[in-house]
């Protein structure tokens, strides 16, 4: 008899909502299962993340994808937070047709200066990016994400943290009960479903996921190849590139690129 087939895992998801009367948009979530696999994203790749990046960078994954969850589904979205203290940048980004979200922090080589900045770019297909720049106070992750609402959304937004990997956002729309919004706190989302006309509206899938591998990473480095191979190998036969996306390690050897720049040679590329 043939073997039974193991039913898929759940994906992780997050339920939209529309708050009737106080018209505002809601969406909460525990993020659990999204930490397993960024956490399995560490081990695979042996990275070491310093505590209070961590925390900052899960935190701030968690507004991301909460924020991926109430945009259009056509969008690839892409956050660099510049912290001055701690000195680190977040970087998340997420394509909003699949639900992939992914994100990284950089600690070394991060430029000091008089403020933190929130950068956002959005791409819609053939549409030229649209980049917002927002300089924010503090090290809160979800003050900037708030900030970055208030000044480039041009709509008010509120992150809350509900414990340690449940978060919530409330967004406002149109003609929204401003002093129910300024007032909510995290006892009343709790049991917001109870006390207000909470009706769903769509669920998402949120995934960790790149899209990184082994050949784009070589597309990435074939320009520096055929300008100067030295300069790129060092002497070395073998190097050890990260993607700048999530980190991701990939060993490229001189043998890789060559066979990869002859291919291209051999399309007329």
């Amino acid at each position: 008899m043939p073997e039974a087939e193991l039913p898929n895992e759940p994906a992780f998801t997050i339920v939209s909502s529309f708050v009737r009367e106080r018209n505002v948009l809601f969406a909460m979530a525990n993020f659990s299962d999204l930490y397993v696999e960024y956490y399995l994203h560490l081990k695979d790749n042996k990275i070491g993340m310093d505590p209070r990046a961590d925390d900052l960078l899960k935190t701030t994954l968690a507004a991301f994808s909460l924020h991926c969850v109430s945009r259009p589904r056509n969008e690839v979205l892409a956050w660099t937070i510049n912290f001055q203290d701690p000195l680190l940048n977040l970087f998340l980004g997420g394509d909003t047709e699949i639900g992939s979200v992914v994100g990284r922090a950089f600690t070394e080589n991060v430029k000091e200066a008089e403020e933190n900045v929130f950068y956002q770019e959005v791409a819609k297909g053939n549409k030229p990016i649209h980049r917002s720049v927002v300089p924010f106070e503090g090290n809160d992750p979800l003050a900037a994400v708030e900030a970055f609402y208030a000044m480039s959304e041009q709509r008010p937004a509120r992150f809350f943290r509900l414990d340690t990997e449940t978060f919530a956002i409330i967004s406002a729309h149109p003609d929204y009960d401003e002093e129910w919004f300024r007032d909510l706190t995290e006892d009343d989302l709790r049991v917001l479903s109870v006390t207000e006309q909470v009706n769903p509206l769509e669920t998402r899938i949120v995934k960790w996921e790149c899209g990184c591998n082994q050949k784009r990473i070589l597309q990435a480095l074939e320009p520096v190849w055929r300008q100067s191979s030295d300069e790129l190998f060092l002497g070395e036969e073998l190097i050890e590139v990260n993607c700048p996306r999530c980190a991701g390690k990939y060993r490229i050897s001189k043998e890789m690129m060559e066979a990869y720049d002859e291919g291209l040679k051999e399309k007329g590329e």
